[in-house]
Order: C-alpha cells, then sequence, then structure tokens
C-alpha cells in the first residue's frame, strides 16, 4: 500500500505531463497524483490513445472533451496543486510556446510511436510540440517508455532522445528495495522520476538506508 506518511511537499514547481498510448496507465495515475499531493502545477494532457489505455487498464472511462480529473484520481485534498488539463489537439495551448516556463515534462507511458514523434520533430499533436519546447528550450524532458523487447528503431529512437537532450527512463521497477505489492513497483518507478524532476518524495526506501 501507499505510504501513509504526509507527502513532502514542492511548491511553485511547474510541469507538463502527457500520457500516450503504451501500457502502464498506472504509472501516469500515480505520478500525477503524487505531483498534485506535493502542491506541484501539474499541466496534463492525453492522447486518444492513452485513453484508451487508461480505460483498459485502469477500468477509467474518461472523456478528453469534458475532462474531469476527479475520475482519473479521486477528490484530492484542496491544499494540493493546481491541475490544468489541455486538449491534446489544441497547438494554441500555453504549454506549446517556449516563453510558457516550466520545471520540466515528463511523458509516460510514453508509446514508440511518441518517441519517434520526440526524436525526430515532428509536433503532429500537443504532447510532440510540448516535448518539442523542451528540448529547444533545454528543460528537463522524461520519457518512460514500456515496451518489451526492443526493436532496433526502437533502440535507435532511445540513443537519439539520449542525444538531443532527453532523459530515457524506461518503466522497470527494481527489487532491492523489498517490494510487496504492485503498488510497491509502480512507486519504484515513480520515485526514479521524482528525482530526475526534483520533487521530493517518500515513495521508496533508497539503498543504504534504514
Amino acid at each position: 500500500m501507499p505510504s501513509l506518511q504526509p507527502p513532502v511537499t514542492s511548491p511553485g514547481k511547474r510541469f507538463v505531463l502527457g500520457v500516450t498510448g503504451a501500457s502502464g496507465a498506472v504509472y501516469a495515475r500515480r505520478l500525477l497524483g503524487v505531483l498534485l499531493d506535493a502542491n506541484c502545477e501539474v499541466h496534463l494532457s492525453i492522447s486518444p490513445s492513452g485513453r484508451q489505455v487508461i480505460q483498459h487498464e485502469l477500468g477509467v472511462d474518461l472523456n478528453l472533451d469534458a475532462f474531469d480529473a476527479t475520475v482519473l484520481i479521486g477528490q484530492r485534498d484542496p491544499a494540493c496543486g493546481n491541475l490544468v488539463y489541455h486538449d491534446h489537439r489544441d497547438l494554441m495551448s500555453s504549454i506549446a510556446s517556449g516563453s510558457f516556463l516550466t520545471d520540466g515534462m515528463v511523458i509516460c507511458p510514453c508509446s514508440g510511436g511518441t518517441l519517434s514523434a520526440v526524436v525526430h520533430g515532428t509536433s503532429t499533436g500537443l504532447i510532440h510540440r510540448a516535448a518539442d519546447v523542451h528540448l529547444k528550450e533545454r528543460r528537463k524532458l522524461i520519457l518512460v517508455p514500456r515496451e518489451t523487447p526492443l526493436s532496433l528503431v526502437h533502440l535507435d529512437n532511445m540513443r537519439r532522445a539520449v542525444e538531443v537532450g532527453a532523459i530515457v527512463l524506461p518503466a522497470s521497477p527494481g527489487f532491492y528495495h523489498e517490494p510487496r505489492s504492485i503498488d510497491d513497483l509502480v512507486d519504484f518507478v515513480v520515485a526514479r522520476i521524482c528525482d530526475q524532476i526534483g520533487v521530493a518524495h517518500r515513495l521508496m526506501r533508497r539503498w543504504g538506508e534504514a
């Protein structure tokens, strides 16, 4: 079960979260909740295939044209950070511009098609464009693929992503923290994402800690 300790907060931080059509919707839902509980401002965009995966894996049927965050993550404490939803088709959105300042972006999960679009700069949707903005502005961009086995195309695109400045963080949970549940495995990956974007947390016992 997730920790019952009060969350460590990171007020004033602003992140973009893109959810695409790879398996692993549970990581996205947990990450979104952790960021909001940490009092971060989160700008969320979900692709149509991301919505389909959320429905299949989490049993949550989202209406992307009338998005209700409580359907995905439940009712949060009013003191939690702000959530702003952006339609995946809206290229006039604030997160499509480099002048809109953020502390980083995470695409979780990141499909193979999204990975390809990011490294080749196609920007056919808002998530791709926001990722392009983070690369050109030299801001943190974390890509969380969950695909196995990996083809040479995937590997080449991951290499290219690292070369252009992104961080590739596969959804590969470790076991040295002695997980007791699926929630513990999910928290391991979410913890590593939070470490990369500078959000404090108590999601897992670190190596060397009692």
